[in-house]
């Protein structure tokens, strides 16, 4: 166990039409709802993360990783999100992530560097158990 202090994320955003925001994150700035919308980014990002996250950890195990693939699939029901009545969530009702590694370490290594990649990915960490959330607004 470590005793470091977390990071802490500060992010703003500001509306630039109905369908893009501008994020800020203090070092960049991106905008979301251009090129992909929210819930494709949301889920790129998942992604992304199990990248940087495999390669680290293949970086700690000496894992060589030649290439990297990965695709993933997950549902939405938009019924809520366009005010109808609907039984399922508003959000993603479960993702299956598929990774093809291109390494020399047999299925044995693979297996124990997955777990490992699984256990400290904070993205998919987020994805699979509840993040407090507390949102607020404020008239102006």
């Amino acid at each position: 166990m470590s005793d470091s202090d977390p990071t802490t994320y500060e992010m703003t955003a500001e509306r630039i039409s109905p369908k893009r925001t501008r994020i800020d994150t203090g070092d960049a700035e991106f905008v979301v709802g251009k090129d992909v919308n929210p819930v494709e980014f949301f889920v790129g990002s998942t992604l992304a993360c199990l990248n940087s996250t495999g390669t680290m950890v293949a970086r700690e195990m000496e894992l060589s990783i030649d290439e990297l693939s990965m695709s993933v699939v997950g549902d939405l029901d938009y019924s809520l999100y366009r005010g109808e009545e609907s039984d399922n969530r508003a959000g993603l009702q479960g993702l299956t992530v598929e990774i093809d590694v291109d390494t020399d370490a047999d299925q044995a290594t693979v297996d124990e560097w997955l777990a490992a990649v699984k256990r400290r990915c904070p993205v998919t960490d987020n994805v699979e158990h509840e993040t407090p959330l507390d949102v607020t607004a404020a008239s102006v």
